[in-house]
């Protein structure tokens, strides 16, 4: 596609299938995109820089008090606009520091996505990823920003916003599949990023998706026990280092085709979440 047209990005919803939430804490993780689900953001050439709020997600306008309040406790308080904000200043950002020109050309930015709210599967980051793979496109530089660093880059989007994350989400929203990640601790820390290898993904059993009826804020779950790893918790990181245990016994067992093992590697890491 030339640049400056009319473009599309689009990422899936995921679930962390083993491991998690110890991507946020040097563990091991297994996830899957959810091909059910996903979002989709569209750019094309305007005067002004312009994003478009979504007609449900970012309103503003309500028939009753009573609309409100349940709008705001289905969806939250927050659309997605800002998300579109946070990494189009990041990729700037990035395209500065690595030399990258970018042709001054406005857009008008808007996004839609069927990803249920507030469940856990990453639809805030799917917002961001398909922004970043849109921006990519837009200026005609995909080659110029290589997989490894667009995790990265779309955490450090959502962090300006204060969403307590790790690089799971991202990492499958950029790679697709099935996919184990290593995010030892000193690997990181020299690399900026973990270890990612590709599972085949035949080699998953079916798999259902329960939804609960009670969404949460993703971000506000996983920031007490960020703190309580942060001040040196040792049952905390006994836990971490437990269930990301589970995501190397589910990768041994997807590899060998055991899904016997798999369920109980994923029953276990279930366990150890409540």
């Amino acid at each position: 596609m030339a640049p400056f047209e009319e473009t599309v990005g689009v990422a899936h919803a995921r679930t962390g299938l083993l491991g998690n939430p110890s991507d946020q804490y040097e563990g091991k993780v297994i996830a899957v995109s959810v091909a059910n689900f996903h979002a989709e953001v569209r750019m094309v050439p305007s005067e002004q820089l312009e994003f478009h709020p979504h007609a449900l997600h970012d309103t503003n306008c309500y028939c009753s008090m009573s609309e409100m309040v349940e709008a705001v406790q289905s969806k939250g308080y927050y659309g997605g606009v800002r998300l579109l904000k946070a990494i189009c200043k990041r990729f700037y950002e990035y395209c500065r520091d690595h030399d990258i020109q970018l042709k001054e050309v406005n857009f008008r930015m808007s996004y839609s996505t069927n990803v249920p709210r507030q469940l856990g599967l990453a639809g805030s980051s799917a917002i961001v990823s398909a922004a970043l793979s849109c921006l990519l496109s837009f200026y005609g530089i995909e080659d110029m920003m290589p997989l490894r660093d667009r995790p990265g880059l779309i955490l450090s989007a959502e962090g300006e916003l204060g969403i307590t994350a790790g690089l799971m989400d991202r990492v499958v929203q950029v790679y697709g599949g099935c996919v184990f990640m290593d995010f030892n601790g000193d690997y990181v820390k020299q690399h900026g990023r973990g270890r990612y290898k590709s599972l085949p993904v035949d080699k998953l059993p079916r798999l259902w998706l329960v939804l609960s009826r009670t969404p949460s804020e993703s971000g506000k779950v996983h920031s007490g026990a960020k703190q309580r790893w942060l001040d040196g918790d040792q049952e905390i990181r006994r836990v971490m280092a437990e269930a990301a245990g589970t995501a190397e016994m589910g990768r041994n067992a997807l590899l060998d085709g055991d899904h016997k093992a798999l369920g109980v590697a994923m029953n276990r890491n279930f366990d150890l979440r409540r």
